[in-house]
């Protein structure tokens, strides 16, 4: 089988994988997006795609990690979580991989609204109410963050195919 194939093939299979990691919390989705295209781009022999398409596309990468960070604790930020329950969304998110799609759903908000309640350490009649509503915003930041990903991994697929066939 001819090395080219082979590369593309892996590039191909590099990019669906980041797609997925763009939802799915295990996967560094626009790093996985970036190495595909850098093999794509070497399987060309840069020729369709150069070094300033490439360090375009590395930006592209590190501000989707950023954003990453930034909405997951912007929603929490927002309604005042403390560190415990954002450590509870996050191994809610990784128990919920588990579970499949209501997992995926369930768990960031089950683990921040736990992580909340442990933070406060007593169940008076607002404590609940409070960690669910943390909970909540827990889970719109990660929503965000998933699409604004996501939206960052198309806008690279975009510059790759733009520089390729320009």
């Amino acid at each position: 089988m001819n090395w080219t194939l082979l590369l593309y093939l892996l590039a191909a299979l590099l990019v669906v994988a980041g797609l997925a990691g763009t939802l799915l919390p295990v996967l560094p989705g626009a790093p996985l997006v970036f190495v595909g295209l850098l093999v794509a781009a070497w399987a060309d022999g840069f020729t369709h795609v150069g070094g300033w398409t490439l360090a375009i596309l590395a930006m592209l990468t590190l501000l989707s990690l950023i954003v990453d960070f930034w909405a997951t604790a912007h929603g929490a930020k927002r309604v005042g979580a403390s560190k415990l329950a954002m450590l509870g969304a996050t191994l809610g998110t990784v128990v919920g991989l588990f579970f499949a799609l209501p997992g995926l759903i369930l768990g960031p908000f089950i683990g921040a609204v736990a992580g909340e309640l442990l933070h406060q350490r007593s169940l008076h009649p607002n404590s609940l109410g409070h960690a669910s509503k943390v909970g909540a915003g827990t889970w719109l930041g990660i929503l965000l963050g998933a699409a604004l990903k996501l939206a960052l991994a198309f806008t690279m697929l975009g510059t790759f195919a733009f520089a390729w066939w320009l």
